[in-house]
C-alpha cells in the first residue's frame, strides 16, 4: 500500500513534467509548489495551476486510476454487468486476498493468502482456478487499475458502430453531396435522390467500379446520412437548419431595459380590407426589449413597409402609450404593479397612460432591409443617442428574440382574428379573403389594446425569476424588477422631439386651412397665418405641417411661435356616432362596481372580449350611421353628392367631403412619401 501512497502524493524531492520540462519539486508552501529545472531556474507556481496544466506528470510513478464512467455502467445489459462485477471480485481477491464487502475477521483462502503467497502466486491460483491463461488475469489487474469496473467489461458489448456500416466510402460520399444539393431545390422523393446519386458515382468512377446496394439498404443509408437535414420535409425547414451557424449559439443577453431592442418586420398571417376594398396581407413592424421582452412599439400597414414606417415606429416608442376610449379601466398602469409613482414624477403623462413601460433603447438591431439603414432612420437614432447594430446578411439568428416574437404574435393574436390565413398555404382555409373584415386602422387598434392586455400581463417563458425559476413573470413584472435594480429611469421623449420624428408635408396656409391628401384641416389658431409667407425661400413660402400617418386626426404646423395642432375639419362628424358607442362603453364599465382592476381574473375578461371582437368583424352598424348622419346633413340620399356653392362659409368642407364609398383616414399615400425619404 506504500507504493499506492507515493504514487497519489506529491512531496519534495519528486521530478515531475511540466511546461513540456523536467522540474524538481524543491519546497511545498501552503497551496505553493517551488521547482527547480535542470538548468537550475526556480520558480513558485500554485499547486491548482501546476496539476491542472497540460502534460502535468510525475515521473517515475503510473498515472493516476481514472473515475468509472457510471453513466455508461448503468446503460450496459444486466448480463455484461454482472459478469464485470465477478471479474472485479476474483482481481480484488488477488490483489488483496480477500473480495470485496468481506465480513471483519474473514480469513484469506490459503492459496491467496498475501501472507504465504507472492502476487505471481496469487495471480497464478486464479487463473487455474478460473480456467484461463495468467495473461489474461494480469490483463485484468491492469485494466481494472486504470479504469475501475469498466475496464472489466466486455467491451464488444459497448463498441460504437458508424452509422454508414460497410457501405463504400464513394458511395457514402456522394450520397452526402447529394444531400447537400437538395437544400435548396423542391423537396423531391427518395427515388429521386437514389437516381442522382447513381448518376453522380458513375461519372465520377464510371459504370460498375463502386458496388451499389440493394434498394432496401440504400433507403437505410440515406436515412442515416439524412437525419436531421429535413431533406424529404419541409422546404423552409431544410433551408433555415442549413443557415444555423456553425459555431455554438449563444443566447442574446441584456441586464437592464433598453440595453438592445431588436426590430424586424414581417408579413402578418391576417388578410386585411385595403382602400380600394381588395384584401391583402399586413405588413408588422415591431420593436422587442431583449431584457423584459417588451414590445416596445407596433406598426401595420397594407403592403410593403418603408422608410417612413421605422421612423414613426421609433418615435411612437419613446412616448407613453395612451389610454383610449373604450379601454377597461384595468389595463391604466396605475392599476398594475410597474412604479408608476416614481415614473409619473419624471413624465406627468404616465397619469393617462396604458401598462406599457417606455424604454428608451440603447442599441437597436436591425437587418439590412433598405427601411432600416435609411438616411431618415439612421439620422434620427443617431441624434437621440441610439446606436445601430446590423445583422449580418441572412442570419436571423443574429435577432432571435423578435423572430421568435413574431410567432408568439401570430399563435396568441392573429389566430383570434376575422381573415386568419394560417401560417402556410397547407393550412390555410376554404377563401379566407372573403373573411377579411378589418381595415388597418382598425386591426392597428386592436393590436395595441392586445399588447397592453395580451402581452405586457401575460408571463413569458424566458422572464424567469432567478430565486423562484419554476415561475414565469410578466414583461411588466420584468420592467419593474429591472428598472428597481438599474437604479434609474430613463426620460422619454417630449412632444416636440416626437413631432419632429413624424413625416413632413410642405403646403400653404388658405382661407379654407391646409389640405393633405384630399383632407382639410383648420383651426381658429391659424388666423394670423393664412396666405402668408412663410419666410423659407427654398419651399416658395409653403410651411411645414407634420402628420402621423397612423392618426390624421390632426396636423402640426410650425411657426414661429411654436406648434399649431389643426384637427380635420369633418373630425366631429365621423366620431358622432363612435362618440355614442364609448358612451355606452364607458357606462357599463363604471357599472363594474367591487372591480379589482390589479386582478387578474379583470385582465383576463378584458382580453377575452378582445379576442371575440376581433374574431367576429368589426360593428359595421357604426359605419352605417355614419353615413346616415352625412345624408341627413346634405338632404340627399346616402351615396348622392353635390356641387358645393363656392360662396356658402361651408364649402371648404363639402370640397374635401369624400364620397360614402371611401373610407375614413385612408388618403395617406406612405409609398410615395416613404420615396421621398430614401
Amino acid at each position: 500500500m506504500k507504493a499506492n501512497e507515493n504514487r497519489s502524493v506529491l512531496r519534495p524531492g519528486d521530478w515531475i513534467t511540466y511546461a513540456d520540462e523536467d522540474h524538481q519539486v524543491v519546497a511545498l508552501s501552503g497551496t505553493s509548489v517551488r521547482l527547480r529545472s535542470e538548468d537550475g531556474a526556480e520558480s513558485a507556481v500554485l499547486a491548482s495551476y501546476l496539476m491542472a496544466s497540460p502534460g502535468f506528470s510525475v515521473t517515475g510513478t503510473e498515472p493516476l486510476p481514472a473515475l468509472e464512467p457510471f453513466g455508461l455502467l448503468a446503460t450496459l445489459p444486466d448480463s455484461v454487468r454482472m459478469a464485470a462485477i465477478k471479474w472485479e471480485q476474483h482481481v480484488v481477491e488477488v490483489d488483496t486476498g480477500l473480495p470485496p464487502n468481506a465480513a471483519p475477521g474473514t480469513n484469506p483462502r490459503p492459496e491467496y493468502d498475501p501472507a504465504s503467497r507472492s502476487l505471481l502466486q496469487r495471480a497464478e491460483a486464479k487463473a487455474t482456478e478460473l480456467r484461463v491463461s495468467l495473461r489474461t488475469v494480469q490483463g485484468k489487474r491492469s485494466r481494472y487499475a486504470q479504469q475501475g469496473l469498466w475496464g472489466l467489461v466486455d467491451q464488444r458489448m459497448v463498441r460504437l458502430s458508424g452509422v454508414t456500416g460497410r457501405a463504400d466510402a464513394r458511395l457514402v460520399a456522394a450520397i452526402q453531396e447529394a444531400l447537400e444539393g437538395e437544400t435548396h431545390s423542391s423537396t423531391g422523393t427518395r427515388s429521386r435522390l437514389i437516381r442522382r446519386v447513381i448518376k453522380m458515382v458513375e461519372a465520377t468512377h464510371g459504370e460498375g467500379v463502386v458496388s451499389l446496394p440493394s434498394k432496401n439498404t440504400f433507403y437505410k443509408l440515406i436515412g442515416a446520412l439524412s437525419t436531421g437535414r429535413h431533406t424529404f420535409g419541409s422546404s423552409v425547414t431544410r433551408r433555415q437548419m442549413a443557415n444555423r451557424p456553425q459555431g455554438p449559439f449563444t443566447p442574446t443577453f441584456a441586464a437592464r431595459p433598453g440595453e438592445q431592442v431588436q426590430i424586424d418586420s414581417t408579413p402578418l398571417d391576417v388578410m386585411v380590407v385595403l382602400d380600394s376594398g381588395l384584401t391583402a396581407r399586413a405588413d408588422l413592424t415591431i420593436a422587442v426589449d431583449v431584457a423584459t421582452r417588451t414590445i416596445c412599439a407596433a406598426a401595420l400597414r397594407p403592403v410593403g413597409t418603408k422608410a417612413v414606417d421605422a421612423s414613426l415606429l421609433l418615435a411612437r416608442m419613446l412616448v407613453p402609450e395612451p389610454m383610449r376610449p373604450g379601454w377597461s379601466q384595468s389595463l391604466r398602469m396605475a392599476a398594475s404593479r410597474m412604479p408608476h409613482r416614481r415614473l409619473l414624477e419624471v413624465d406627468a403623462r404616465m397619469a393617462q397612460a396604458a401598462a406599457k413601460p417606455v424604454i428608451v433603447p440603447d442599441g437597436v438591431v436591425i437587418d439590412g432591409g433598405k427601411v432600416f439603414i435609411s438616411d431618415t432612420f439612421i439620422r434620427s437614432c443617431s441624434r437621440l443617442g441610439i446606436s445601430v447594430q446590423q445583422a449580418r446578411p441572412r442570419t436571423p439568428t443574429d435577432k432571435a428574440i423578435v423572430e421568435a416574437t413574431f410567432s408568439a404574435i401570430n399563435t396568441l393574436f392573429c389566430q383570434h382574428l376575422a381573415g386568419y390565413t394560417g401560417p402556410n398555404v397547407s393550412r390555410r382555409g376554404y377563401r379566407v379573403e372573403e373573411q377579411a373584415a378589418w381595415t388597418v386602422p382598425e386591426l392597428q387598434d386592436l393590436l395595441d389594446e392586445w399588447l397592453v392586455v395580451g402581452w405586457q400581463m401575460r408571463p413569458h417563458d424566458a422572464l424567469r425569476d432567478p430565486f423562484r425559476p419554476k415561475r414565469a413573470i410578466s414583461p411588466n413584472d420584468m420592467y419593474a424588477s429591472l428598472v428597481a435594480a438599474s437604479g434609474y429611469l430613463p426620460l422619454v421623449l417630449r412632444g416636440e422631439d416626437y413631432l419632429e420624428l413624424l413625416p413632413v408635408a410642405w403646403r400653404a396656409i388658405n382661407d379654407y386651412g391646409i389640405r393633405i391628401g384630399y383632407r382639410t384641416y383648420d383651426s381658429p389658431d391659424l388666423g394670423p397665418w393664412r396666405r402668408e409667407h412663410s419666410g423659407n425661400t427654398a419651399k416658395r413660402g409653403l410651411w411645414e405641417v407634420h402628420f402621423d400617418p397612423y392618426d390624421l386626426s390632426h396636423v402640426f404646423v410650425r411657426t414661429q411661435q411654436g406648434w399649431i395642432a389643426v384637427p380635420w375639419v369633418h373630425l366631429p362628424l365621423v366620431t358622432a356616432p363612435f362618440a355614442d358607442f364609448t358612451w355606452q362603453q364607458a357606462r357599463r364599465l363604471a357599472a363594474e362596481t367591487g372591480l379589482d382592476n390589479t386582478h387578474e381574473a379583470a385582465v383576463a375578461r378584458v382580453l377575452d372580449g378582445l379576442l371575440t371582437r376581433a374574431e367576429h368583424g368589426p360593428d359595421r352598424r357604426t359605419a352605417k350611421a355614419v353615413g346616415r348622419t352625412r345624408a341627413a346633413a346634405s338632404g340627399l340620399p346616402p351615396g348622392t353628392t353635390t356641387k358645393a356653392d363656392p360662396a356658402a362659409e361651408p364649402a371648404r368642407f363639402a370640397a374635401a367631403d369624400p364620397p360614402k364609398t371611401e373610407v375614413a383616414f385612408e388618403v395617406f399615400d406612405a409609398h410615395a412619401e416613404a420615396e421621398r425619404w430614401l
